[in-house]
C-alpha cells in the first residue's frame, strides 16, 4: 500500500521548539573553521555568528495598549541579530537561539 506524504507548509516549525509571544526561534550559521590562508580556528578564536535562519515564530505579543502585534517574520527567513541577543540551546545536537523579533536587525535578501 503506498503512502502519501504531505508537504510541510511554509509556516511551520522546523525545530520542536515552540516561541511564546513575539519571539523567533534562530538557527545561527556554522561558524568559520578555517581561515582564508588555511589556518584551523579553535572554538575560542572563532566568530560569533549574527546571522541565521528563522526555525519557528510565536504568535506575537501586546503593545503598550494590550492590542495584539503581529509577527513580521518568518519560517524560512534568512536575518541578522544583534551579536549577544537571544538565549542559546542545543537540542539533538543543534544549536538555537531563541529572541524577541525586536531584537532581529533586519532580513537579508539574496
Amino acid at each position: 500500500m503506498a503512502t502519501a506524504v504531505a508537504e510541510k507548509p511554509a509556516d511551520k516549525a522546523k525545530t520542536k521548539l515552540k516561541p511564546l509571544g513575539a519571539r523567533v526561534v534562530i538557527k545561527p550559521l556554522e561558524r568559520e573553521e578555517m581561515t582564508k590562508s588555511g589556518l584551523v580556528l579553535p572554538d575560542t578564536a572563532k566568530e560569533k555568528p549574527q546571522e541565521g535562519t528563522i526555525e519557528a515564530v510565536g504568535p506575537g505579543g501586546l503593545d503598550k495598549n494590550g492590542n495584539k502585534t503581529e509577527m513580521t517574520l518568518k519560517v524560512g527567513d534568512k536575518v541578522l541579530y544583534q551579536k549577544y541577543s537571544g538565549t542559546e540551546f542545543k537540542i539533538d545536537d543543534e544549536d538555537y537561539l531563541v529572541m524577541h523579533q525586536d531584537d532581529v536587525l533586519a532580513l537579508v535578501q539574496r
